[in-house]
């Protein structure tokens, strides 16, 4: 039996699917030339042209602050379907070079192709043999080109991603938007975090008079507790992330860890588990 109902016979006419079953590739031959030209299909394959018109799976904040000895990033472990927490063992910290560490927010698939970009990147610069590899600000400056190239083709990749890394002693963290706009800061923060933790990230760097005062013991406690924060407050965070150590020594991304959450307070508020 014939299962694909433009093939029965009428209704149908070489100008209107009634079905609206096109365009389906296997079928591509059989599209009408009318068909085709409305719908402006421009590929061999019978598809439309496409963007992405909005991220479907998703990651939540990224947070990264410098400390004396390097940079300290952390980033939960949730990819989320819309507002179902569909993938809860996603990693969005990944270990580019030997002192860079890159970590995304936004659209997990586009995450995974700037991933695919960078590692085919390295393995040219291995292959060149010359003693050279890309560093850190390198590595930003690329990115940004790639990021601002695919805005400016109305083509975006739907992410913020935070770059961290050491290069000749100093230490570097950045960011770059969908936008292809990058920013250094001691402390960065995406997502929901740039509202909620940013402002405890910037609160410690003050009060301890800058990075070159916060240890790496003070790194990891300052930002334990800005994903505490997220965890309350952002419904697309979880209680499980990874940190990002990033010194001249080298990189080191943490097991997934949680921690302790105190929710006792909610039972007084109006409505909590209604």
């Amino acid at each position: 039996m014939d299962h694909f109902p433009t093939n029965w016979g009428n209704p149908r006419s070489e100008d209107v699917d009634n079905y609206n079953t096109y365009p389906v590739a296997s079928h591509v031959a059989k599209v009408p030339h009318s068909v085709t030209q409305i719908a402006g299909y421009g590929h061999s394959n019978g598809h439309p042209t496409s963007h992405t018109q909005q991220p479907v799976v998703t990651g939540t904040s990224v947070l990264g602050i410098k400390y004396k000895g390097g940079v300290m990033m952390a980033a939960d472990n949730l990819a989320s379907y819309g507002s179902l927490a569909r993938f809860r063992d996603v990693e969005r910290l990944h270990k580019v070079t030997d002192f860079t560490v890159i970590g995304a927010s936004g659209d997990i698939s586009d995450f995974q192709y700037v991933k695919h970009l960078l590692d085919a990147q390295m393995i040219k610069e291995y292959n060149a043999d010359d003693g050279h590899t890309l560093a850190t600000p390198n590595i930003y400056e690329y990115l940004w080109r790639v990021m601002y190239n695919r805005r400016s083709k109305m083509n975006p990749l739907w992410n913020t991603f935070v770059l961290g890394g050491v290069h000749k002693g100093e230490r570097f963290l950045g960011a770059i938007d969908l936008k292809g706009t990058p920013y250094q800061s001691a402390s960065i923060a995406t997502g929901f975090g740039s509202h909620l933790a940013q402002p405890i990230l910037r609160k410690e760097l003050e009060t301890r008079g800058g990075e070159d005062n916060i240890s790496e013991e003070d790194a990891v406690e300052i930002l334990k507790k800005s994903m505490k924060v997220l965890f309350y407050r952002d419904a697309r965070s979880m209680n499980k992330f990874q940190l990002a150590k990033i010194t001249d020594q080298g990189v080191t991304i943490s097991e997934p860890m949680s921690v302790e959450t105190e929710w006792a307070f909610a039972e007084n508020i109006r409505g909590y588990g209604a």
